[in-house]
């Protein structure tokens, strides 16, 4: 699931962030974005190149396409982000390390002045965030590392085109793209699940426009909507864990009925996965790993609040409309903010319920 997830890094003020973070962090990070931007090129000086790739060049301008769209049809940030390519011969910007306690599904966050705290920390190499890894594991935590294909630095830098952004097809990328820019569009301190969930609905809404703009028929077999019948299973299993860790049981119960979720989820998943693909699914190797609090993390940061934004959307009158209703939102106090999310979240509930009686 490496591949639907995106990140916030923010490293741009990494000289202000003594004691927040070791100095081997600042440094790593400081190190790896220097690198990152030094690697990028003009998306025209690659394109004009003629040791360039053909492949490789067809898939750049069709992101110049999806850029294009993104600021004149779906308004968002008209910049020289994604203008420049980056190849930086790995598979992946960043590892992004999430920390949960064992019985907790609460994010460790890691704080940073000016931009708030952030459930995940990012490295650039596989290595080091094993290492913080097996840090967190050694003090009892439970711990998942995820490679991550791209990141936002908030509009600060313009962030450039990466080769791990090109993995997959040009369905993921201009979604990818479109998600990333939200980032710049919009971005709350100290509320990850909010920020995610804003720049994943962007992302799906986008490509449903931009896929319709394109002329492309609904595909049989809609990834997107496996995917988010997937995202489903876990999300279930995710607020069964949260309501047993809130309950009054004792560790040892919570514990055990700890164990019988993720036991259910991985029989639950089975089922579906026979339904569809016949016993080898896309999502296995997500199961092959250990099944941890800190594993279904990305999915309660990334998807807890979509449909909520759905809902915000469908009742604007276009783009610039829903991004104030967005900023008006994220405006309010957190607790009034979560509170109006999870009428959002009740209402498409209602809606899914209503639409599968009829």
């Amino acid at each position: 699931m490496t591949r639907r997830m995106s990140g916030v890094c923010l490293l741009l003020l990494i000289g202000l962030l003594p004691g927040c973070s070791s100095l081997s962090y600042l440094h790593h990070s400081w190190q790896g974005q220097r690198d990152l931007l030094a690697r990028a090129e003009p998306l025209e000086q690659v394109l004009q190149d003629p040791a360039t790739d053909p492949q490789l060049a067809t898939r750049l301008r069709h992101a110049q396409a999806i850029r294009a769209y993104a600021s004149s049809h779906l308004q968002l940030p008209d910049n020289a982000s994604y203008t420049r390519y980056a190849d930086l011969q790995r598979p992946y910007a960043l590892w992004n390390l999430f920390v949960a306690a064992p019985l907790s599904m609460d994010a460790i966050a890691h704080c940073y002045p000016f931009f708030g705290c952030i459930a995940y920390k990012g490295y650039f190499d596989q290595a080091s965030a094993q290492a913080a890894a097996d840090e967190w594991r050694a003090q009892g935590m439970e711990v998942y590392v995820a490679g991550i294909p791209a990141y936002s630095t908030l509009g600060w830098y313009d962030d450039p085109l990466l080769n791990s952004m090109l993995h997959w097809d040009d369905d993921y990328l201009a979604a990818l793209l479109f998600h990333e820019l939200a980032h710049q569009q919009f971005y709350v301190k100290d509320d990850t699940a909010f920020n995610e969930s804003f720049a994943t609905f962007v992302g799906q809404q986008g490509l449903r426009e931009w896929r319709a703009a394109q002329g492309l028929e609904a595909r049989q077999g809609d990834p997107q909507v496996l995917e988010r019948e997937f995202v489903r299973l876990l999300l279930q299993a995710r607020e069964q864990l949260v309501q047993l860790y809130a309950s009054k049981r004792a560790d040892a119960d919570k514990l055990a009925g700890k164990a019988a979720v993720f036991a259910q989820l991985r029989s639950d998943y089975q089922a579906w996965r026979d339904q569809h693909w016949q016993g080898v699914g896309p999502y296995d190797h997500w199961f092959a790993g250990e099944l941890n609090n800190a594993r279904l993390l990305p999915f309660g940061l990334y998807d807890q609040w979509v449909p909520a934004f759905a809902q915000l959307y469908a009742a604007s009158s276009g783009w610039p409309d829903f991004y104030q209703r967005v900023a008006a939102l994220g405006e309010l106090p957190p607790t009034a903010r979560e509170a109006r999310l999870q009428q959002l979240l009740q209402r498409a509930a209602t809606e899914v319920s209503e639409a599968q009686s009829d």
